[in-house]
């Protein structure tokens, strides 16, 4: 079993060697007794945050980097979003979102306010309609790796956050404008929100305030897609429990701070949708049928329509698919990949909640859990298991952060893997360029390449 790092700092060693080659250059210091005083202080700070500016360069470089590439907004989610965020501000009607002139209530409205909101500051562009979605996702790169800075060590949180960074999956999807991305970042939050608020190790000095967070978390997630962000922490939360025997504690739950965490999440989450109802009446209506014509208010449309029917795989209409359920589990291989090829090697870790990193290892695990066995019977799609991203990568830090004789031999044979995969890939693609070096691309689809 890994043993438990904390945050690394320097040792007197060094600090004694920064200090005699300070003396042996007073030359170069600055005139300045500010700059003297505040250079150790900066040295130590960069030496501190080094993984996670190496983590958030990464994810800038990829995700906003590509917010500018083409192709533009696609003529389906892409291009209705977009629309319905230049309505918004067009109109001056925040509260129910229109596309040719249809109320469009199936999510709430948050990700639309975003959207617009970067409409004023930028323009009406399509990389200023991605740009809050890469910036969420970079916010969720950066989140991964201080979890995992603070239940492994500082070398995991930077493999942590290098594993969202450049896994396929959260690179594909956040090229769509779905809230998804925004709903991963409240997920993960949460989830380290309620392991900080739990305090097992007695250690949190501000425990409450992680309580506090977590309540905030679920909230926005409310307002970015609906239920269901409440759906994911909470049945998490409760298996781990259930599993470390702290469910019926009452000592649990008040570290939790229910009731104060209730409140936060309504008064974030309840105006919105109390003021859609009262836009669009009747109030309430509970039946599980509809036909055309027929119209049942926002309540029924939101709460019946988009959320139980939608679970049930009744929804009306029933314009949409979903992934087979063998399909939706095993294609989460081709959504973490390249890093998928180390997965074998978080079977040999410990997952008994002994210290910090065994119970994170175990709450990831009830999270990727809970979140699979919800979907299993429910309708799905490929992007709807994003939310476990986080929790795999927290999986994977440990195992890649270890050095030398310690590392997993599941890891250098993955490594081989990768660099077996790497070189065929290479040779396919250049057969294929070569193959079509004197054909016309011609078309739409070519300019947009």
């Amino acid at each position: 079993m890994e043993e438990m790092q904390g945050v690394t700092s320097l040792s007197p060693p060094e600090v004694q060697t920064h200090n005699a080659e300070e003396k042996q250059l007073p030359r170069q210091e600055s005139k300045d007794p500010r700059a003297r005083k505040d250079r150790p202080f900066l040295l130590e700070w960069m030496r501190r945050v080094q993984s996670e500016l190496v983590v958030i360069l990464l994810a800038g470089l990829v995700f906003v980097g590509c917010m500018i590439s083409p192709p533009s907004l696609m003529d389906d989610v892409d291009a209705a979003h977009g629309q319905l965020a230049r309505n918004m501000i067009q109109s001056g009607d925040w509260i129910i979102p229109h596309l040719d002139g249809v109320a469009y209530v199936e999510k709430p409205p948050l990700p639309y306010w975003m959207i617009a909101v970067s409409y004023r500051i930028f323009g009406v562009h399509d990389w200023a309609a991605r740009a809050p979605f890469a910036l969420a996702a970079m916010l969720l790169c950066l989140m991964a790796s201080l979890y995992a800075r603070w239940a492994f060590n500082r070398q995991a949180g930077m493999y942590a956050g290098m594993v969202l960074a450049t896994c396929a999956g959260l690179f594909l999807f956040t090229r769509v404008l779905i809230p998804d991305v925004m709903v991963t970042l409240c997920v993960c939050v949460a989830f380290w929100s309620f392991q900080r608020a739990l305090n097992e190790d007695a250690d949190e000095p501000h425990p409450r305030r992680w309580a506090a967070l977590l309540a905030v978390t679920m909230g926005v997630g409310v307002m970015l897609k609906g239920l269901i962000a409440l759906i994911f922490p909470a049945g998490g939360a409760l298996v781990y429990l259930a599993l470390t025997r702290q469910l019926y504690r009452r000592e649990t739950w008040r570290r939790l701070h229910v009731m104060s965490g209730a409140l936060i999440v309504l008064a974030i989450a309840a105006p919105w949708h109390i003021a859609a109802m009262l836009r669009m009446p009747p109030y309430f209506e509970f039946t599980l049928h509809s036909a055309p014509g027929q119209y049942h208010g926002f309540f029924w449309f939101y709460f019946m329509n988009e959320h139980v029917l939608r679970f049930l795989g009744m929804r009306y209409p029933h314009d949409y698919n979903t992934v087979p359920r063998l399909a939706f589990w095993l294609l989460n291989l081709l959504w973490l990949f390249p890093w998928s090829l180390y997965l074998p090697a978080i079977f040999k870790l410990g997952y008994e909640p002994v210290d910090r990193a065994s119970r994170t290892r175990l709450l990831a695990l009830c999270w990727i859990g809970f979140l699979l066995l919800f979907f299993t019977f429910s309708t799905t799609q490929e992007y709807y298991s994003m939310p476990i991203y986080p929790a795999l990568a927290l999986l994977l830090s440990g195992p890649l952060a270890a050095a030398g004789a310690e590392q997993s031999g599941w890891i250098k044979s993955g490594t081989r893997m990768l660099g077996a995969t790497a070189v065929v890939a290479l040779l396919v693609i250049s057969a294929i360029l070569y193959a079509v070096r004197g054909v016309a691309a011609p078309g739409d689809i070519s300019r947009a390449l």
